[in-house]
């Protein structure tokens, strides 16, 4: 059996790549984290959809984090609602009250997300918008995205950014309605019909 010289780089062999940590899904979902909107309130709207590789195959251990003005276009600046015994410090969940626009959903087995939030109202001149960012394994960086949703095209046509997109980009960040209620928002990290991703500086 022959030794290899590991004293110079040029002779080392190439090792099989890992996969790129951290694992989002193992400490950073809460339980009722989507459940965004407060408790039975009669505007409530859902919003689901996929995480997908280049691939198209979903991602089983991603999240999302979504951020949304509220009805009337107001960004909450309530504290927060999550309540915690005071005896053990334990999480029990959001105290169904609060609106603070702030969620966090967790991919299942087949790459599905989904979160119960209040429609947004117009910001200025941007149409109504949800504020997405996704992480992802993978992913060094966590990325970041918009949700419009579909029945406000006169405000879409003159907003910011969905103004300066092709017709096919544009669709990337606009939900496609479901009825009662319900929108579809797949996220595609790359590849064809690759969601447009923001860039903050």
């Amino acid at each position: 059996m022959t030794k290899t010289d590991t004293s110079r780089p040029e002779s080392v062999l190439p090792t099989p790549s890992h996969t790129v940590g951290p694992f989002y899904g193992y400490a950073l979902p809460f339980r009722g984290g989507e459940e965004i909107a407060p408790l039975g309130h009669p505007d409530t709207i859902t919003v689901h959809g996929y995480i997908l590789d280049g691939e198209g195959k979903p991602l089983p251990d991603a999240f999302v984090e979504l951020w949304g003005a509220d009805p009337d276009g107001n960004v909450p600046t309530t504290d927060g609602s999550i309540r915690r015994d005071p005896a053990t410090g334990g999480y029990l969940g959001r105290n169904g009250v609060e609106f603070t626009g702030w969620g966090r959903s967790q991919t299942d087995a087949d790459g599905h997300w989904y979160a119960r939030t209040l429609r947004p109202g117009p910001r200025g001149r941007s149409a109504p918008y949800i504020s997405v960012c996704v992480f992802a394994r993978g992913l060094l960086v966590h990325l970041f995205t918009r949700i419009y949703l579909p029945g406000d095209e006169a405000a879409h046509a003159t907003d910011p950014l969905l103004s300066r997109l092709t017709d096919e980009r544009r669709a990337t960040l606009v939900a496609a309605g479901e009825g009662n209620g319900t929108y579809r928002f797949d996220i595609r990290l790359q590849g064809e019909g690759e969601t447009v991703f923001l860039e903050f500086q």
